[in-house]
């Protein structure tokens, strides 16, 4: 005898709506609805793509090897849901922002919660490898007026693709990373060194999925902020380089168009010395847009 919430026996035709009536006494309302959709959206894969016995455990050892090559510090599965797309849209969803606002991308891995503040100006570059480069701007509100007081967490890679924390004891610690504070005009500048395009780690089950499916690891040259300002939603970000090779086809999909920056190449030693880099170097200027936090 069956109960309830049971739908028939199990068959291909009805095989999604058996499954859920199944889960029918969830504890948790949220998990139901959650299972509901995953669960019918996967069954119609299955029925659309007919996969043959050898097909699935195929894919079911894809996803294993994805498990075992996690660690404390590497998550493949967060790299799949990168290439597949599903992190930006996830970004998207959570991050909608009213007309004027600067769009959101993703945090990427190599945040440092407890880099320094600095003085404004500083050069975060401090092994002075790489060109120079000067970043300015403001932090507007959708109004256009200055934010005073608010916080730039900024970090990048290197000239050659590579974080801080991706090369201990051949970068200096905090190379590349800073914290600063706008004044009363909401201006900001710091000096840094042009970063580079860079792989995401492919060597394990996503980069090789990536291979089959004829795709390069690449992401183009950006700048990570994350810009909070009192009574603002927080933004996390990147500014792009529009000239990277590899900017139409960033492999984790966080190009938006409006994060395009210009990364002006600058040979005057007058500007320069008043940029306090030496020349020829890289004037990037970006403003900010915050958002104010829903009452």
């Amino acid at each position: 005898m069956t109960d309830d919430h049971e739908h028939g026996y199990f068959t291909e035709a009805n095989s999604a709506e058996v499954v859920v009536a199944r889960n029918k006494n969830a504890k948790d309302q949220r998990l139901g609805q959650v299972m509901e959709v995953i669960t019918r959206k996967l069954h119609e894969a299955v029925k659309e793509i007919e996969p043959t016995q050898e097909e699935w455990f195929e894919a079911i050892m894809f996803l294993t090897r994805t498990g075992q090559i996690c660690n404390e510090w590497r998550q493949e599965y967060i790299l799949l849901s990168d290439v597949l797309g599903v992190s930006m849209l996830v970004d998207a969803i959570n991050n909608r922002k009213p007309s004027g606002a600067s769009e959101s991308t993703v945090l990427g891995p190599f945040h440092v919660a407890d880099a320094p503040e600095l003085p404004m100006g500083s050069n975060i570059c401090l092994d002075q490898k790489g060109e120079p480069m000067f970043v300015h701007g403001r932090i507007l509100d959708t109004e256009g007026k200055p934010i005073a007081g608010a916080k730039i967490d900024v970090w990048q890679a290197n000239d050659e693709g590579f974080y801080d924390v991706q090369q201990k004891g051949i970068q200096p610690d905090f190379n590349l990373r800073g914290v600063f504070r706008t004044g009363a005009d909401g201006r900001y500048w710091f000096r840094g060194a042009k970063p580079k395009y860079y792989p995401i780690p492919d060597d394990g089950p996503v980069g090789k999925l990536l291979g089959a499916l004829g795709r390069h690891p690449y992401r183009p040259a950006h700048l990570h902020y994350i810009v909070e300002g009192e009574g603002f939603e927080a933004l996390t970000t990147h500014i792009f380089d529009p000239d990277d090779p590899y900017i139409d086809t960033d492999a984790v999909f966080g190009v938006k168009q409006s994060l395009l920056a210009e990364f002006r190449k600058v040979e005057d030693a007058d500007a320069a010395a008043k940029a306090k880099v030496a020349a020829p170097f890289y004037d990037v200027e970006f403003d900010f847009v915050l958002s104010r936090k829903k009452k």
